[in-house]
């Protein structure tokens, strides 16, 4: 297939970009390349695909040194213009939307960064399938999704009309956009809830990432609700697989669904949310134990109060992606922390 991946740079586009190359895909990266963190990581992980950094700066788009199936082109989503050309010209089989501005906290004092890139740019990535279909857009969401939710495990038939973040409100708005495009013009689409992912080439504003630099360090870590904490960590891998195999799984409208029950996970259109989750949630006493014996070196906690726009707990009900899509994560929390800090040793020297 020919698939545009958007957020290429970032870290789960660029597992994906890298595993779907491996498979022979024909990949267009696209990623602005934004300062959200650090751009030499992300300028990082393009070089492992072939990427010159200095090129990107000098060409529109930029072929791969080392692959010959994969180019690259710096770009904004909130560019309409230079999407719709993109599209147009390119004709690709499938888009997969990884691009967006992360983050919860981060998202409390910089509310117009998630307006414009995952509102705006979400909404010109649609209208530009609009016009230039593709057979299929998947496209990440998030577990924040299910915000005040205390129904455990989280399940994709659950409502999720109370975001607690402004971060999880405009995930929740790219679900309703999506819909309302696959409804009004038929195209296929699919929403992948991701909770907790973590792993080499990770960002470093995750607590797994920022907690390992700062035992290494002998920083002092913030551990928020007194440590009462629950996450559903997933591991990349696992989560890449989910996504490839949504990818090949085009949706159809589903001929049993009830306008009078409305799940919200599935429609008449042909339209799918899925949870990538690893259905198995660790308590943030246990996680933070592992970390300490796979570094060989104590934490120094401080214990603070919840901040907001966080949830308690996450655990995701996996039953529908195993089913359509035999989703089944395989990697353990011990197995990849080693391999997260295995990297981070390496790419960071210490």
């Amino acid at each position: 297939m020919k698939i545009l991946v958007t957020g290429a740079a970032g870290f789960i586009g660029f597992h994906l970009t890298k595993k779907l190359l491996e498979e022979g895909h024909e990949v267009m990266g696209l990623d602005s390349i934004n300062d959200y963190y650090a751009p030499s990581l992300k300028y990082d992980r393009l070089a492992q695909m072939g990427i010159d950094q200095h090129s990107i700066s000098t060409q529109p788009i930029v072929s791969s040194q080392r692959r010959k199936n994969f180019r690259f082109k710096k770009e904004f989503l909130e560019n309409a213009g230079a999407l719709n050309d993109l599209l147009k010209n390119e004709k690709f089989d499938v888009v997969a939307n990884l691009a967006a501005q992360a983050g919860v906290r981060y998202s409390l004092d910089h509310p117009e960064a998630y307006m414009n890139s995952n509102m705006v740019g979400f909404l010109n990535l649609l209208e530009a399938v609009r016009k230039y279909p593709v057979k299929h857009l998947v496209f990440a969401s998030s577990s924040s999704v299910y915000g005040l939710n205390r129904k455990i495990p989280f399940a994709t038939s659950q409502t999720t009309s109370h975001p607690i973040s402004l971060y999880a409100a405009t995930k929740k708005s790219n679900e309703l956009m999506a819909h309302t495009y696959s409804h009004l013009f038929g195209i296929p689409v699919t929403g992948l809830r991701f909770f907790t992912v973590y792993g080499p080439w990770g960002r470093p504003d995750m607590a797994y990432f920022s907690f390992t630099k700062s035992i290494l360090e002998g920083k002092e870590i913030p551990i928020f609700n007194e440590g009462k904490m629950m996450r559903d960590f997933t591991y990349v891998d696992d989560i890449v697989e989910g996504t490839i195999s949504a990818i090949k799984h085009i949706p159809s409208g589903d001929p049993a669904w009830d306008a009078r029950l409305a799940d919200p996970g599935s429609s008449s259109a042909p339209y799918r949310i899925y949870n990538l989750g690893n259905h198995a949630p660790v308590k943030l006493a246990e996680f933070i134990s592992t970390l300490e014996e796979l570094l060989n070196k104590q934490a120094n906690m401080k214990y603070l109060p919840m901040q907001p726009g966080d949830v308690e707990e996450t655990f995701a009900d996996i039953r529908e992606a195993t089913r359509d899509l035999r989703f089944h994560p395989t990697t353990g929390l011990r197995e990849g922390l080693q391999n997260f800090i295995n990297w981070y040793r390496s790419y960071y020297k210490v």
